[in-house]
């Protein structure tokens, strides 16, 4: 009997290790057939958002430093993110990507995306100013969404992960390199679908890493 609990005990905490890898429903498919099938989503609105001099701040700063302040900021974004419905993807040093309408049981919106991205923004102005008050090196964040189809799955088969590809991935990116700190810029297709929810500002076509010239909008 006491073996038994043990058992179970040890079974609640994998399973709780693996859904903080990867998304539930995705999860119970890799438990019961020990693989995942990859899939194709129409509508994904994908945020993507990166620290602005990143480097040159981090050079002001110990290992140690360095490590905190990051886990203050994507602790931070980690909360929001849940509490607005959206998957988070992954970090890629100062990167974080996450986005809503994917897997299948995700009903966030384009509009729980951009709420999202409000929320990073002023958690981010809140530690900037409490930084400066303390004579303290702040990040500052630069965050782009752009929506359309992706393909999503389970890649690897040591530390893996739930990642998405597709040129939507890449757009968003292009939209948070092309933007200003402390603003969200979204791409036209984005734009039309919040634009009934969201004062936001056209910059008209500006010039996007090997898209060429794209109409981009800073959320207001």
């Amino acid at each position: 009997m006491k073996e038994k609990a043990e058992v179970e005990r040890q079974k609640e905490k994998s399973d709780e290790l693996l859904l903080n890898i990867l998304p539930s429903e995705v999860a119970e498919e890799l438990k019961e057939k020990g693989y995942t099938t990859a899939r194709a989503f129409d509508e994904v609105t994908v945020l993507f958002s990166d620290i602005k001099g990143f480097t040159h701040v981090a050079e002001r700063m110990t290992a140690q430093e360095l490590v905190q302040e990051i886990n203050t900021y994507f602790s931070a974004f980690d909360s929001i993110i849940q509490k607005n419905g959206l998957e988070k993807i992954k970090t890629i040093g100062d990167a974080y990507i996450a986005a809503g309408g994917l897997p299948e049981k995700n009903s966030a919106t384009a509009q729980n995306v951009i709420e999202a991205a409000i929320a990073m923004q002023q958690v981010v102005g809140i530690l900037k100013q409490e930084r400066i008050s303390s004579d303290k090196p702040y990040f500052e964040l630069r965050i782009g969404v752009h929506t359309g189809p992706v393909v999503a799955g389970v890649v690897g088969i040591k530390k893996f992960q739930y990642d998405i590809w597709g040129d939507t991935v890449n757009l968003a990116a292009r939209m948070e390199q092309s933007g200003e700190p402390g603003k969200i810029n979204i791409s036209q297709h984005t734009y039309e679908v919040v634009k009934n929810q969201f004062r936001c500002a056209h910059r008209g076509k500006i010039g996007a890493k090997n898209k060429g010239e794209i109409d981009m909008y800073f959320v207001e």
